[in-house]
């Protein structure tokens, strides 16, 4: 007589959906609010000016903001953790979300060597004469054991590191107001600093449109973040209503930040201040952040806000850990990666994707090799392009969803949340988004020769992307997915249908 084997009651790993609202609006905040504001912000002013680089933000800004309720409407309706490479396979091509997928690993693999990288410039405050390699190693362990202990315990970190990062952007243009109008004595002695900064030399703008162009990449990359709620609405408690309340919270608190931050920093500091931050000298200043404080005679002060900066930098990284993680996580479990990657831990953590992702965050330790501050000027200028083309990504991927959505007689109005803005919302993005990825480095073109290093930092993150989208596609013989085609998961019920309304066959379907 055979024996029966018990069978086990523990069901497999999986990933844990114990996000809260508070973590995912935190945790969009938190991403963005990183070495962009705090450190790459000044090479915004040196390059374009002080109105240049508002410009810049407020047009960036609103671009995200559209993208952001493109995604909202995606992310809504089918939280899942490969986000807008899920939904690129699905309604654009399978091979374009295969692409998408790996570029957006890619960036926020190589965004946290970029953190790594502003880490060391924030370590030599303190310690100048420490190699920036052991501060790597240890900074990017610190990150490593964050994410390796759960997806709960990564978002309560994060949410309290982003409540540092606006509390402390909020006391930043507190102080900064009040030294604009005399009340907080500094340099000038109580004198308001007026306008004076703003009309100087060639300001607000200078060197025109093709500056503004310029820094807009960098501006972008301040703004990458706020899409991570896209990833994490496949382990939320509630997407269907926390993505919509993070969508309309977010924007409009990082654009008020922005915003408010660049212009403080425009009036108080003249955009020829050797100590920001530019792309043309050796040196890297020290944030821009920390100079207002210095202006306002607050030595002890800025020694906070650095530390404050050193904080949003290894936030804004461990952010970047967390979403790469989670979209190698998803491409295995999809096929499209090694299935070694798609292993789960007992706490639903990715654990070898993780690993993968920490061995390519550790190309920071080039800063040990080379001159740090170009490699980080590097490192961010290549993040910047691949992140754009993410944003590209969501707003095709978005356009084609909603038409294929309405081709197929599917109700709008079943959707947990709508984008206001379509069709113009995802035109708008991608056309701005593909002006500022083609024109963003034009001065490699100029005075008749080519810079290829330039060039090759800039734009290396297109040829990739477009070969490995086009390798896919003729290995796979993949085509362009026709609307008709188009599968949806099944809708909820309609607003006021009762609990067993039929749904469209086409809904059904999947």
């Amino acid at each position: 007589m055979t024996s029966q084997q018990p069978v086990s009651s523990t069901p497999p790993p999986a990933l844990r959906r114990t996000l809260r609202a508070r973590h995912l609006t935190m945790i969009a905040i938190g991403g963005s609010i990183g070495t962009g504001l705090f450190v790459a912000s000044g090479a915004t002013i040196a390059q374009a000016g002080p109105g240049g680089a508002l410009a810049a933000y407020v047009l960036i800004g609103a671009m995200v903001y559209f993208l952001m309720t493109s995604l909202g409407e995606l992310a809504a309706y089918m939280p899942v953790s490969g986000s807008f490479a899920t939904y690129g396979a699905l309604y654009v091509d399978e091979g374009f979300g295969f692409a998408l997928g790996w570029n957006y690993w890619y960036n926020w693999a190589v965004t946290i060597a970029v953190e790594l990288a502003a880490a060391q410039l924030v370590m030599q405050y303190w310690f100048p004469d420490t190699p920036g390699l052991l501060w790597s190693a240890l900074f990017l362990t610190v990150m490593f054991l964050l994410n390796a202990i759960s997806v709960r315990g990564f978002g309560e970190a994060e949410y309290w590191c982003a409540l540092v990062k606006v509390v402390t952007v909020i006391a930043f243009i507190v102080i900064g107001v009040l030294m604009i109008f005399g009340i907080l004595r500094g340099d000038t002695g109580g004198v308001p600093a007026g306008l004076v900064n703003l009309t100087a030399g060639d300001a607000p703008f200078v060197g025109g449109l093709p500056a503004m162009i310029g820094v807009a990449m960098i501006a972008g990359f301040s703004f990458q973040g706020t899409e991570l709620i896209g990833v994490a609405a496949g382990e939320s408690a509630d997407p269907a209503r926390n993505i919509p309340r993070a969508v309309r919270q977010v924007f409009w608190r990082i654009l008020l930040f922005y915003v408010l931050a660049i212009l403080i920093i425009g009036i108080l500091i003249p955009y020829t201040d050797p100590s920001l931050l530019k792309n043309d000298v050796e040196t890297v200043g020290v944030s821009p952040f920390t100079l207002v404080f210095r202006h306002a005679g607050l030595a002890f002060a800025a020694g906070v806000m650095n530390a404050v900066i050193l904080t949003a930098v290894l936030s804004a990284g461990n952010s970047g850990m967390y979403a790469s993680t989670r979209m190698l996580y998803n491409l295995a479990t999809e096929g499209r990666a090694p299935r070694v990657f798609a292993g789960l831990t007992r706490n639903g953590v990715p654990l070898m994707a993780l690993l993968a992702t920490t061995a390519v965050g550790a190309l920071c330790f080039l800063t040990s090799l080379f001159e740090s501050k170009s490699v980080y000027l590097w490192l961010l200028n290549l993040s910047g392009m691949t992140g754009f083309i993410a944003w590209l990504g969501i707003a095709i991927s978005h356009y084609r969803f909603r038409r294929g959505f309405v081709a197929q007689g599917l109700d709008l109005s079943r959707l947990p949340y709508r984008s206001p803005f379509f069709p113009y919302g995802p035109i708008f993005a991608f056309v701005l988004c593909l002006i500022v990825t083609l024109g963003q480095n034009y001065q490699a073109f100029m005075d008749g020769r080519i810079d290829w290093v330039a060039v090759t930092a800039t734009y290396i993150g297109i040829p990739i992307f477009l070969l490995i989208w086009l390798g896919y596609r003729i290995v796979r013989k993949t085509r362009f997915v026709r609307y008709a085609d188009m599968t949806f998961p099944p809708l909820p019920p309609a607003r006021g249908a009762a609990e067993g309304s039929a749904l469209p066959a086409t809904a059904a379907a999947e």
